[in-house]
């Protein structure tokens, strides 16, 4: 069992940056693959970025829409995942979402039903 509780959201302007985190519970969270997702107003839930438990040496995945913006990292002593964003634009408004699942393949990275638990979220707000 893996609980999660996001923080670090706000409201910033557009090309501020802002660092969200993700606070685990569990021993085994190295070994886990956590994602971040987003979902705005009237819109589906969207995948992020994610990066892979030790099994698949931490790699990390992102949607092209944050590729070059945002950045995820995690740090396992902490039990942390952090997802740092940098230039956000109007469009990054949202709730943020992070996620913890086991292996999976990378065609199954962006998708919700890959993971198993969920945090609650946090508003992200970007003004123009």
């Amino acid at each position: 069992q893996v609980q999660l509780v996001e923080s670090g959201g706000g409201l910033v302007q557009a090309g501020s940056s802002l660092r969200l985190s993700c606070a685990a519970s569990g021993r085994t969270f190295s070994s886990y693959a956590v994602g971040w997702f987003r979902q705005a107003p009237g819109k589906e839930r969207e995948f992020v970025a994610r990066i892979s438990g030790a099994w698949a040496g931490y790699n990390t995945y992102y949607a092209d829409s944050v590729k070059g913006r945002f950045t995820i990292s995690r740090d396992n002593a902490k039990n942390t995942v952090y997802l740092q964003m940098n230039s956000l634009k109007p469009e990054d408004t949202a709730v943020y979402y992070c996620a913890a699942g086991g292996a999976m393949t990378t065609r199954d990275v962006p998708y919700s039903k890959s993971y198993d638990y969920w945090g609650q979220g946090t508003q992200v707000t970007v003004s123009s």
